[in-house]
């Protein structure tokens, strides 16, 4: 089977109280992939989610560190060189931001 890329929306919304569907359907995709080891997540993603969780979900520094330590539970890509110049082709041929197409390179490396 085929690993899932998680993006950063994924993540925020399993922590975003104020909406409660997205919340639970994140929670739900999130827990499935725990169970079936079969997620996979990018440390750019780890980092927004971070970034999102101080700044607009005011989430306290304990509550983070948990939620990083378990997304750590996934197979993490960490980016490289090679991924980076893949990222700067593939923005080249279809003209999209660079940061999402760091997730796509590094999805097509996983």
């Amino acid at each position: 089977m085929d690993k899932i890329f998680l993006d950063t929306n994924i993540v925020v919304y399993a922590n975003d109280k104020r909406a409660t569907y997205k919340q639970n359907k994140a929670l739900e995709l999130i827990t499935g992939l725990m169970k079936t080891k079969n997620g996979t997540i990018l440390t750019q993603v780890l980092q927004k989610y971070t970034f999102i969780a101080l700044k607009k979900l005011h989430q306290d520094y304990p509550i983070i560190l948990h939620q990083l330590k378990l997304l750590e539970s996934f197979g993490v890509i960490r980016q490289s060189p090679e991924m980076i110049r893949r990222t700067v082709e593939i923005m080249h041929s279809y003209k999209i931001g660079f940061w999402d197409f760091c997730i796509i390179s590094n999805a097509e490396h996983a």
